[in-house]
Formats: C-alpha cells, sequence, structure tokens
C-alpha cells in the first residue's frame, strides 16, 4: 500500500465514522479560529493605526517642551526648564538649514463649542493652532477649498480648516462648508477648507478638529502658555541622525542652552511611535497565540483520543493488512495520515472561519481595511500538521505493533 493510498483510505475512514470525524475536526477548527481570528483582528488594527501614523514615519523627529516632573529624586530637587516659545519656534523654522518640512503645533483647547448660525457642537472640539506645512507634514487631506497659505498664517488671518466629523455636524450632508463662518470664544473664522475622514484611530481625532493659523491660536490664550511642538520632516531617513544633530545644535543655541548641560528640550524621533506600537501588538500577539494554542492541545488530545478508539475498533483490520504483508510503517503511516487529514480539514474550516470572524471584530471597532493573514494561515496549517502527526503518533506506533495472528481472532 503506498502514500496516496494510505491517504485515499484515510479519507474513507474519515467518511465510515462521519459524525465522530467532523466533531473531531470542529475542535481543531475551533482552536485554529481563535488563533487565526485574533490575529487577524490584531493585524487589522496595527494596519489602521499605522496608516493613521503613516506621516510619522521613519523620516520625521519632534521637538517639544521638556516635561517637567517636579519631584524629588534621592533627595535632590529636580531643574524646571521654561517652555519650548512661540518665538523659538519661529526662529527654529527660520534659521534651520537642513533641507526640511518643518510643522508648528499647538494645540488651543479640547473643549471648545463651535457655532455656525443656529447649528452648534458638543463642547468636545479639539482647536489647534498650526503653520501651513502642519496638514502635509501630518497627511491630511484637504475635500474641500484648500489648506492655508504662508500669508494667511505670518499675519494670523481669522481662517480655519474643519475636520470632516465636524462640518457634517454643523452643515449635514449636502453643504459646502468652505466660505461660510464658524465662531468660537466670541470670534469669527471663515471656513476654508475641510480635511478628508481621518477615522476615529487617527492621531488627534482630526475629524473632530479646528485648525486655525498658530498666530491666532497665541492671541487667543490670553497670555496662557501653550504647548508648541515642531515636527521635522526629511527626504531621506538615512540622514535622520545628521538633521537631528543639526536640529539639537540650532535649539540649544536659540533656548542659551551652556555647554555640558544637558537639552532644555525634548527631542523624539518619531519612529519610536512604531516601535511603541509593535511592542504592543506583539504582546497581544502574544496572548492570542496562548489562546489558540491551548485551544489546540485540548484538540490534540481529544484526537489522540479518538485515534486510539479508532485502533481498538480496527484491530482486526489491521491484522488483515499485516496478513497480507503491510509492513509496521504503512500501518503507522495510515494512522498518522488519517489523524493529519483530520486536522487539516478542521484546519481549512478555522481558518476561513478565523479570517471572517477577525475581520468583522475589525470591522465592528470602525476599521474598514479587510485583512487576509497570509503568515497565520500558514502557521494554521502547520500547526494543525503538527497536531495530527504528534496525535496520531502514539496510536498509529500502538496499532504497528499488534500481533496480526492475535488481531484476526479480536472480537
Amino acid at each position: 500500500m503506498d502514500l496516496v493510498e494510505n491517504v485515499k483510505e484515510g479519507l474513507r475512514s474519515i467518511k465510515a465514522n462521519m459524525l465522530r470525524s467532523v466533531l473531531t475536526a470542529l475542535i481543531v477548527a475551533i482552536g485554529i479560529t481563535s488563533l487565526v481570528g485574533i490575529l487577524t483582528a490584531i493585524d487589522g488594527i496595527e494596519y489602521s493605526i499605522s496608516e493613521s501614523l503613516s506621516s510619522l514615519g521613519a523620516n520625521t523627529f519632534d521637538i517639544r517642551s521638556k516635561f517637567n516632573r517636579g519631584n524629588n529624586r534621592d533627595g535632590l530637587k529636580e531643574k524646571n526648564y521654561s517652555p519650548l516659545l512661540l518665538a523659538e519656534a519661529q526662529k527654529f523654522i527660520d534659521e534651520y538649514s537642513y533641507p526640511a518640512t518643518i510643522s508648528l503645533s499647538a494645540r488651543l483647547t479640547i473643549l471648545a463649542e463651535i457655532k455656525h448660525g443656529s447649528e452648534k457642537t458638543n463642547p468636545n472640539v479639539n482647536v489647534t493652532g498650526v503653520n501651513e506645512d502642519y496638514m502635509p507634514i501630518k497627511g491630511l487631506n484637504i475635500g474641500n477649498g484648500r489648506n492655508f497659505s504662508r500669508f494667511e498664517i505670518q499675519y494670523g488671518s481669522k481662517v480655519a480648516v474643519i475636520g470632516f466629523q465636524l462640518a457634517k455636524t454643523l452643515y449635514g450632508e449636502n453643504k459646502n462648508p468652505v466660505g461660510t463662518e464658524i465662531s468660537f470664544k466670541g470670534t469669527q473664522f471663515k471656513v476654508i477648507g475641510t480635511m478628508v475622514e481621518k477615522g476615529e484611530l487617527s492621531e488627534n481625532n482630526f475629524d473632530n478638529m479646528v485648525l486655525i493659523p498658530i498666530i491666532v491660536a497665541n492671541q487667543l490664550a490670553s497670555g496662557q502658555g501653550l504647548n508648541y511642538r515642531l515636527t521635522v520632516g526629511i527626504q531621506d531617513p538615512e540622514q535622520m541622525d545628521y538633521a537631528m544633530g543639526e536640529a539639537t545644535g540650532l535649539m540649544r543655541k536659540i533656548r542659551d542652552d551652556d555647554v555640558g548641560n544637558e537639552n532644555s528640550f525634548d527631542l523624539e524621533k518619531s519612529e519610536s511611535l512604531a516601535q511603541n506600537l509593535e511592542s504592543i501588538t506583539s504582546g497581544l500577539r502574544f496572548g492570542g497565540f496562548g489562546v489558540g494554542f491551548i485551544t489546540l492541545l485540548g484538540a490534540s488530545i481529544a484526537l489522540m483520543n479518538i485515534m486510539l478508539v479508532s485502533v481498538t475498533e480496527r484491530t482486526r483490520e489491521v491484522g488483515v493488512r499485516k496478513a497480507l504483508g503491510a509492513t509496521p510503517l504503512r500501518i503507522r503511516q495510515q494512522f498518522v495520515i488519517e489523524a493529519i487529514v483530520v486536522c487539516v480539514l478542521g484546519g481549512i474550516g478555522g481558518i476561513i472561519l478565523g479570517i471572517l470572524i477577525g475581520n468583522l471584530i475589525s470591522r465592528a471597532i470602525g476599521i474598514d481595511t479587510f485583512v487576509v493573514p497570509w503568515l497565520w494561515m500558514m502557521v494554521g496549517m502547520g500547526i494543525c500538521i503538527m497536531v495530527g502527526l504528534f496525535s496520531g503518533w502514539y496510536p498509529a506506533s500502538k496499532a504497528s505493533k499488534l500481533d496480526p495472528i492475535e488481531s484476526l481472532r479480536f472480537e
């Protein structure tokens, strides 16, 4: 009996014991579904977040005020650093010599109530002051209208670009906001553009945001210091260290940091965001893999039990095969292949269900991307084969050692 005949015999045995085989394959399918489903959902979430933060890739870095903890450490009071000022940020933009695009932003409030005519929003709108390079750096696209001009930023024009959801709240589905006016804090702003929808997982919920010129935000702060942030984007990621070194030297000069003292500002390469994201998703994958592994372990034990029962039931069959010349190797192959076939059939069903369930979970939390996890599909099938091999080996070995004479006498 060759290998192909063993596979056919395994399929015939499965068909002859359909209910038992289906229940066994279902156990394997549940394990693979949990494994592939969880990992598919995690991949979908990671893809969506990575897409939302794609503008903060490996070619940008941020400069912002150093956080003052104000706590004592080892009995010594830590030094407090003055916040980054608007004038310092603008001077940095003017004097930075390395070819780069530099955005400047500062959040004015996250509790603004925006009005347009008789319509108004809940007091939960993010109002942020920006320069003309903020939207390109953040990967924000204009749906209607245009971005800020350099003239509007420099002279503090009362103009605004609003998010997708905010425009929908104030204007409904069909009306174009461009050219109309909105107001908050008693100040009127002309809407010059609306942003394309980014989704709820975007960095700052851009869909519910109003962007205004940075000088206007500074004026509306009424003397309260804003937390200014510079984001520097360069063309060649390989020159990142050089560009950061140039930025550090210039900012230390602007802020009069003495030689030997640490920086009075924070400078962070934005790829650390991707690293943090990867560490989080790696933990989630590990947990999902653990859940799937435990389920598959139970499935392998159940399958081994089924195969032991099958060996007992087919003792006379094994005796006949041996009497006809089947070697112990072929007997082992038959039962191992039968176990693997059951696992593979269950694994195929589990992979299909896992992909569907994982994407349904992603869709339920607002992620529209459909993910096909080819890697986890291959891993799942590999695990199915290993489970079948592990579960079928002992029963197969037991069957191959049966004495043919005693097997023929078995009732």
